[in-house]
This record gives structure tokens, C-alpha cells and sequence, in this order.
């Protein structure tokens, strides 16, 4: 029974591939020029009619239709089995006429109307926009026989215009060690863009390798900029750059915001020059050091061949102290945020930095981790151990990012 229905089935597609074959070498005038009586022209208009015939049968049984490069122009059909298309989303540079549309309905057996065109959009975040104005959740509601009805998209719309039309703007270094790839620091890069709509500003990135830090004049690398960010990695490479861009922003009160690794760069800079612990280090890269202010977590100490899935993954549950920047930003005293690390702040010396001026602000309640590291005495100081860039949201900037991109405005407006 299997046998015969797996057969069954290479027949159809063998027989779409047939139709497809002769649909797209059919001339676009079946009548021959040589044949003044039309015979020929009318045989073969038969047996066209034939195959569009063929054709619905198969799509009623295997009613998978799917364009390829519609926009440009190209009209070619490929019928493949599957589930049938009900709207179809002709993706174009220019608007497409009422003709083309019609044409595309009629050889993929869908309604015109139920063609829509995407165009180009000024931001990524208009296109729902555009999409509603062209009937998409009208065409979706008539399929699925729901009731019609109006979208609320005012707040997305107000959105959207702050992205389009901000009224400040700020320039924010971010000082990686994949910088030549920015999609590596992709989520980071919009969550930068969602707090500046949040702040009706426009955050331009300039990307700074940190090795370029090491060994460029930070004077002349960090020029203009209104804000230092850095963000999360894993090894060696890399890393006395952002601790010289940690000091720089350190020492010039310049807003600083670390994530993951970027935490544990502050807390090591901090360690080497306001505790004048020079050694100090994270046992990542140096696992003789005096002064190991990062060290690895006890669970993960039988993970270090297995790299990958042992990570500490997932959401876990901060903890905020009351009266710090974090639980000013956040607005409640217990978040859960995503994380992605091996290594963690080591306990045993957070006296040490209390007594100097660093305070822990965002806790572990079942494990005691530090979640949070602040400076009182600065603008924007804030490092921390979770991924915050991966709750950030078009319409709902996440609150560090939003606080960080605030204090880098104040920041510029108060050079």
C-alpha cells in the first residue's frame, strides 16, 4: 500500500513537471503564421486547454503553487506538493499593476485580490504597516472565515514614525571582537535601534575592533562618541582592548554598558586599577593568576571538554537591590533574563569591591550569583552577566538599553 501510494505520487509530480514544461515554452501566439486556416493553432489551443484541465485536477489533489521572482518580472511556476497558497506576497521594487496581479491569480488558482505586493519600506518595521494597508488581515480573516475587523496599529504606527523621523540622535561605539561581521552582534545592534525609537533619537553604531584598541590613541578612537558598549565573546583575543575602553569610559564618565563578557571586563579593569590588583584576570585566560575576580562556576568545571549545550543557558531570576539604577530602570525587584556563560563574577572578593565603590545590584536568589554590577558615582556605569538584547523589542525597548541610550543623550547634550 505504501508502494502504490509513493508511486501514485511521483506519477503527479511527473505529470506537473510535464505541464510546467510545456506552460513555459507555449509561445505567447499559438497560431503559426504559416497556417492561414488556423488548424494548427487550434489543435494546439486544445491540447493546452488539456493541460490547464490536467492542471486543476492535480492542484486540487497536490494544490501546492509557488512563484518564484514574481517582482522582477520572471513568471516562471514551480508546482511541488504540499499545502495550497491562499494569499500570495509578491515581493517588488516598484508597485505592481492590476494585470500582473490578475495574471499571477489566475495561474496559481487564487483569487486577485488575494495577490498582495510588498514593496520596499523605509524601515523594516513599516512593512506590517503596508501589509495591513493592502488587505494581508482581511485576505487572512476571509480564509480562515473569521469575523472582520480593525486593527488597532496606533502605537506601531507612532513607532514607527519615531524610527523613521527621530528628533536626536547619539553616536555609540561598540568596541567587539567580531566587528568585521556585524551580524554577529545583530540582536545588540537592534536592541540599540528599538532604545533610541524608545528615546525618539536615531543611535548610529560605530564599530570598533578591540584589538584596533590596544594599540590606537583611545583619545582619538572614542572622539565624539556619547556612549561605549561591550558586548558578549569568548577567548583571549581582544580583551585588553575592551578593558581599555572600559577605563576610558570609566574615567570620562562616558555612559558604559557591558554585557556577559562586557561585565566581566569592567570588573577586571576595576580590579587592575582601583584595586591595584595588576594581575587581576579571569581564569578563562589565566588560570594562575592572584587575583581570579572571574572564575569558572563549580558546574561547570567537568564541562570545559564539552563546549557547546554545557553553557549556563536559559532564563534565570535576577534579584534587584532596592534604590539601585537597575530596579530605577526595571520599575519591580525581580526580572528573569536569558543567559549564555561559563564563567561568573567570583564571590569570594565582593568585599573588596564593595569597600572601593562597586555595587552588586542584581542577584541570583538560589545561587547567590552577581547578576549586576553598577557605579554610583557615574552617569552610566552598568554591567551585566545575561543577554538583555534578547528581550528587546521594536515596541517595547528593554530597560537597560533604553536607560543606556538615555544617559548617552544627556551625555551629548551636556558636551
Amino acid at each position: 500500500d505504501s508502494l502504490y501510494r509513493l508511486t501514485k505520487k511521483l506519477l503527479c509530480i511527473c505529470a506537473l513537471r510535464i505541464v510546467r514544461y510545456c506552460l513555459n515554452i507555449a509561445p505567447a501566439g499559438v497560431f503559426a503564421a504559416n497556417d492561414p486556416e488556423g488548424r494548427r493553432g487550434l489543435t494546439e489551443l486544445r491540447y493546452y486547454r488539456g493541460l490547464y484541465e490536467l492542471l486543476d485536477r492535480l492542484l486540487e489533489k497536490y494544490p501546492s503553487l509557488i512563484i518564484d521572482n514574481c517582482a522582477s518580472g520572471g513568471r516562471r511556476l514551480d508546482y511541488e506538493m504540499g499545502k495550497r497558497a491562499f494569499p500570495i506576497m509578491c515581493r517588488s521594487d516598484y508597485p505592481i499593476d492590476r494585470g500582473i496581479r490578475s495574471k499571477i491569480g489566475l495561474f496559481c488558482n487564487v483569487p486577485e485580490e488575494n495577490v498582495i505586493e510588498n514593496l520596499n519600506a523605509r524601515s523594516l518595521y513599516e512593512v506590517p504597516l503596508m501589509l495591513e494597508e493592502r488587505g494581508l488581515c482581511r485576505v487572512v480573516l476571509n480564509v480562515l472565515n473569521l469575523e472582520q475587523r480593525e486593527p488597532d496599529l496606533a502605537a506601531w504606527r507612532a513607532m514607527v514614525e519615531s524610527d523613521i523621523k527621530p528628533s536626536g540622535e547619539c553616536t555609540i561605539a561598540l568596541v567587539g571582537k567580531y566587528v568585521e561581521l556585524h551580524d554577529a552582534y545583530l540582536s545588540v545592534a537592534e536592541a540599540l535601534r528599538h532604545s533610541g525609537i524608545a528615546n525618539d533619537a536615531r543611535v548610529h553604531i560605530r564599530w570598533i575592533a578591540a584589538e584596533d584598541v590596544e594599540k590606537g590613541d583611545p583619545d582619538e578612537i572614542f572622539r565624539d562618541i556619547d556612549g561605549i558598549l561591550v558586548p558578549g565573546g569568548f577567548g583571549e583575543r581582544g580583551l585588553e582592548g575592551m578593558m581599555v575602553a572600559s577605563r576610558y569610559a570609566r574615567e570620562h564618565r562616558i555612559p558604559y554598558f557591558g554585557i556577559c563578557l562586557g561585565m566581566q571586563i569592567a570588573v577586571i579593569e576595576y580590579a587592575r586599577h582601583v584595586l591595584g590588583w595588576t594581575d587581576a584576570h579571569s581564569t578563562e585566560v589565566d588560570f594562575n593568576t592572584k587575583h581570579p575576580v572571574i572564575n569558572l562556576m563549580e558546574d561547570q568545571v567537568n564541562n570545559l571538554d564539552r563546549i557547546g549545550g554545557t553553557l549556563r543557558l536559559g532564563s534565570y531570576t535576577c534579584r534587584l537591590t532596592d534604590g539601585s539604577l537597575a530596579e530605577r530602570l526595571y520599575g519591580c525587584e525581580e526580572v528573569h533574563e536569558r543567559h549564555r556563560h561559563r564563567y561568573e563574577f567570583n564571590n569570594e572578593f565582593i568585599e573588596d569591591f564593595r569597600r572601593s565603590g562597586m555595587n552588586f545590584t542584581g542577584w541570583n536568589p538560589r545561587r547567590g550569583l552577581v547578576e549586576i554590577v553598577e557605579l554610583p558615582d557615574h552617569p552610566f556605569f552598568v554591567g551585566v552577566q545575561f543577554h538583555p538584547e534578547l528581550k528587546s523589542r521594536p515596541d517595547d525597548a528593554h530597560p537597560i538599553f533604553r536607560g543606556f541610550i538615555a544617559s548617552a543623550l544627556e551625555y551629548r547634550e551636556g558636551k
